[in-house]
């Protein structure tokens, strides 16, 4: 891949590796590019990956300029089903205690000069209870599952 292209992460084990991997290439479904000087910057995972009439949004890339507003504990970026686009960017979005919820039109206007207008999410949501499970992860999938489930009745439209 050319430098600073996104593309699927492929390795290959040592042939002396203790694991018994054989010598074909395997994926773990990591996304990355190299820098050049031949560094691997990973962007997200294959299986987060957003499908918006044919472009591809990495949630990660659109999480960390959501938590550089002030106010923002965490980020977690979601497609959801379109019929139009397949899927659009929907964020939902963790609110420090004390700082009052945000506006959709604020969230724009921070966003506007650090993401591409493609990369803004469609939708966004403003909470106060972790996104994080106790292992610090988001869980994606049941995030997405309990908007599918609430039919959209909590989505602010962001652009």
């Amino acid at each position: 891949m050319p430098v600073g292209e996104i593309g699927t992460v492929w390795f290959r084990a040592p042939a002396d590796n203790p694991l018994g991997h054989g010598d074909e290439p395997q994926t773990y479904g990591d996304m990355g590019s190299l820098d050049e000087d031949g560094y691997l910057y990973l962007a997200d995972r294959r299986t987060d990956m957003i499908l918006t009439g044919g472009v591809n949004l990495y949630p990660a890339e659109i999480e960390g300029a959501i938590e550089q507003m002030p106010g923002v504990v965490s980020a977690a970026v979601i497609g959801l089903p379109d019929p139009d686009l397949g899927a659009k960017a929907h964020a939902i979005v963790e609110v420090a205690p004390g700082h009052d919820l945000p506006e959709p039109a604020e969230l724009a206007a921070f966003l506007a000069p650090r993401l591409s207008r493609h990369k803004l999410p469609y939708t966004c949501e403003f909470v106060t209870a972790p996104l994080r499970d106790e292992a610090g992860k988001v869980r994606r999938t049941r995030l997405r599952e309990e908007r599918l489930d609430a039919a959209g009745d909590r989505h602010l439209r962001l652009r």
